[in-house]
């Protein structure tokens, strides 16, 4: 009996201090557990009118059965002095729409309203309230943004590597998920695009490396298994391959060129008909300089001779040639004619400039036409002397035109 009472004692003892601290907080609500907002509260934003706390509601007779037990420390809205406190208070504590022993959001009855504790200012932003639903709704945007943007990339990067046509949209998504995937794609469109044409690059620079060395063509597998890439190895190995047969083609012209110029044939053995063909080429494009060369020396010595003289030369072939030349020297005929015809009209010689290289020409020319001058003249003072001048006359003028006619 007596250790029952001891424990009822105790019992007492501990039921006070809790008693008054209920007590101590009733005295901000009223009976029902509510109270009206005060206008410093309404400044803040923090409340508009009357509303409930710690669970309270209209009928007081149902108070203790609310399923949110009183704490000896909660928050009313009036406690914060602005909203970011509340917000601050609200995350810290870890509060959300289903957990709020508190009642800071709804209206002080224990009833969940939205998720918003004291009622936000307008325009605040609610995705910093914790668990809000614009907080979950922005925190779905961010991951549909973000699961959008890894999947348009992925897309895109191949899409641009296979160099098919940009293609950036996506049916029934979120409009997040449509806005990453967009951004995504264009990325990864443009990666494709970079990568590719790095690899083509690559691919014609490898083969034009391996035909500028051998003459096998061997494409590696990573150009083996893409067409373009493929093509563009082979487009490599042939351009040099082209390269060093044109190289070679070009030595060999060179070889027949200069003994072309000698006059000494010997084409190559035991190599490929191209480079046999790229020696004759080049020996008779020796052969004909080496042709021009004795022809243009007979056509200068046409200008000097006063008749043909063979060259000092052992090769008939080379005799022929400055024969060919001299004889082609037509512009030599011309100066005979000009400068016989000054000689036989007793003119003083002129010799232009456009004949000065024949002057040796033109003056023994010249000299025959003044011979025939002479005689004529000569002839003409005899006649004159024995009365006959009328037919002398007529005989010189008969004698100039078949002194032309000759020239001619």
């Amino acid at each position: 009996m007596k250790k029952l009472e001891i424990l009822i004692i105790i019992i007492f003892i501990l039921m006070v201090p809790f008693q008054n601290t209920v007590e101590a907080h009733s005295g901000r609500t009223d009976s029902s557990g509510g109270h009206n907002c005060s206008e410093k509260s309404k400044s803040k934003g923090l409340c508009t009118g009357y509303h409930y706390h710690n669970g309270g509601s209209s009928t007081s007779s149902n108070s203790n059965s609310n399923s949110s037990t009183p704490v000896s420390n909660d928050k009313d809205c009036t406690d914060f002095s602005n909203y970011d406190e509340v917000v601050k208070y609200w995350n810290a504590k870890g509060y959300s729409a289903t957990y709020d022993p508190e009642n800071l959001d709804g209206w002080g009855n224990g009833v969940v309203d939205d998720g918003i504790p004291c009622e936000a200012p307008s325009g605040y932003d609610k995705t910093l309230i914790n668990k809000s639903p614009e907080q979950i709704q922005f925190k779905q945007d961010q991951n549909d943004e973000k699961e959008g943007n890894t999947q348009g990339y992925s897309k895109g990067l191949k899409d641009g590597y296979a160099e098919v046509a940009e293609n950036s949209e996506v049916l029934e998504k979120s409009e997040a998920f449509t806005q990453g995937y967009a951004s995504g794609y264009n990325k990864g469109y443009t990666a494709g695009k970079e990568k590719i044409e790095t690899e083509k690059e690559n691919a014609t620079k490898d083969g034009y490396t391996l035909g500028k060395e051998q003459d096998n063509l061997v494409i590696p597998n990573i150009y083996a298994s893409n067409e373009n890439l493929k093509a563009l190895f082979e487009e490599g190995f042939n351009k040099a391959i082209t390269e060093r047969i044109e190289a070679k083609k070009k030595e060999y012209i060179k070889l027949g060129y200069e003994d072309g110029k000698k006059d000494i044939a010997s084409p190559p053995k035991e190599i490929e008909e191209i480079y046999i063909e790229s020696y004759k080429d080049g020996y008779e494009q020796g052969q004909k300089e080496l042709r021009d060369n004795y022809v243009n020396d007979g056509y200068e010595a046409a200008f000097k001779l006063i008749n043909y003289e063979n060259p000092a030369l052992e090769n008939e072939k080379y005799i022929n040639w400055f024969k060919e030349g001299y004889e082609s020297n037509t512009l030599v005929d011309t100066i005979e004619e000009i400068a016989f015809n000054q000689g036989v009209e007793g003119e003083e010689m002129d010799v232009s400039s456009e004949y000065i290289k024949g002057e040796a020409i033109f003056t023994y020319y010249y000299q025959l036409g003044y011979q025939e001058y002479e005689k004529q003249v000569e002839q003409a003072q005899k006649t004159a002397a024995g009365g006959l001048g009328t037919i002398i006359l007529a005989w010189l003028g008969r004698r100039f035109y078949v002194v032309k006619k000759m020239i001619a």
